[in-house]
């Protein structure tokens, strides 16, 4: 989990710099777009590893309301 959480803060300070050296508002958009993509993507493998990691530990209803949690954080976010 924490070599993903690296992995997402790398690439946004990349991205970051990739958009300070073109100087242009249209590009660092779509740079920044880029990066809508790979928020959510760690999100979900994240989740993932520690609710597969907790699985064991968890009852079925503990691990159905923090489900329903995710289910939640995904609809707030990728819902237009």
């Amino acid at each position: 989990m924490a070599t993903l959480r690296l992995f997402s803060g790398s690439a946004e300070i990349i991205a970051a710099l990739i958009m300070l050296r073109l100087n242009q508002v249209d590009k660092a958009l779509a740079v920044n777009s880029g990066l809508a993509l790979v928020g959510p993507t760690i999100l979900i493998l994240t989740t993932a590893i520690g609710l597969t990691g907790m699985a064991q530990q968890l009852s079925w209803s503990k691990l159905g309301w923090v489900g329903c949690g995710v289910a939640f954080l995904l609809i707030g976010i990728l819902k237009k």
